[in-house]
């Protein structure tokens, strides 16, 4: 009876010690009470610096009335439709793996923006030397990851300027020395779209 009574006071003392650890704390697995109103600092991401320097812009014009490679056709046409606004397109990257930077410009016609011209200039140092050069309009050029992509119009007789029968779209990678063909597709298009001469709504069909 002693040594049963003795294990039982054991016992007692034993889950007393343990009630205390829990609810005093921190060594129990869980604190009782309101949960703890503490800031927690979470370490924001710091933002990555860029190294990509900024293309810088050029007179495009100048450039062009200056390159004895624009024939004078185009240079005739070089005329602002509206004030001191050219109907020119200028797009700035990075094609031909220069340190510099290259850039496409494409001449069109102010009405229809028909396109008249398109060229490549490569910068070296501070000048811009003509790499690419394509005048059978219609002709748009444009850049597309990393590429050089020259777009021409094809009419047949009748069409308008604005449905042309096809189109040939032509890629080109630089080589080390200069543009290489690299892929050519070409698209016809559906006469029936785009014209409605002649044509009228579609009736609703009756019910």
């Amino acid at each position: 009876m002693l040594a049963a009574g003795t294990t039982a006071v054991a016992g007692l003392a034993a889950f007393g010690l343990l009630t205390t650890a829990c609810s005093t704390g921190g060594t129990g697995t869980r604190d009782e009470g309101e949960a703890r109103t503490d800031k927690v600092s979470h370490a924001s991401p710091t933002p990555t610096a860029t190294t990509e320097a900024p293309f810088k812009k050029i007179n495009p014009v100048r450039l062009l009335k200056a390159d004895p490679k624009v024939s004078d056709r185009v240079k005739a046409d070089l005329k602002p439709c509206v004030k001191d606004e050219y109907p020119i397109d200028v797009s700035y990257g990075h094609i031909t793996g220069a340190t510099g930077q290259d850039v496409v410009v494409n001449v069109m016609t102010c009405g229809d923006a028909v396109g008249l011209g398109a060229y490549v200039y490569r910068e070296d140092g501070s000048s811009y030397d003509n790499v690419f050069t394509s005048e059978e309009a219609p002709v748009y050029a444009e850049i597309d990851r990393g590429d050089l992509v020259v777009t021409r119009q094809m009419y047949a007789k009748g069409d308008k300027p604005a449905f042309a029968s096809s189109e040939i779209v032509t890629t080109y990678r630089w080589s080390g020395t200069k543009f290489a063909k690299h892929d050519q597709v070409e698209n016809d298009f559906s006469k029936a779209v785009g014209n409605d001469e002649g044509t009228e709504a579609p009736v609703p069909a009756s019910p």
